[in-house]
């Protein structure tokens, strides 16, 4: 998994898998989420990120138990 923020367009991206777009879907106004051939979720886009995320640049990153 891969989070990037790009502070240029104001875009947060969340990659779960380095696989070929097949397909993207904007769920929600500026969350866009997109889909392998398979119809797996491969990665999710937040535009504007900097209204919707608190700090767009920070992330804690946790393991449950």
């Amino acid at each position: 998994m891969r989070v990037t923020y790009d502070r240029h367009t104001d875009t947060l991206s969340i990659i779960l898998r380095d696989t070929p777009v097949s397909e993207s879907d904007e769920d929600k106004p500026g969350v866009i989420l997109d889909y392998d051939a398979e119809g797996n979720i491969v990665s999710i886009e937040i535009l504007d990120a900097s209204a919707s995320v608190q700090q767009p640049m920070t992330m804690v990153y946790e393991f449950a138990s």
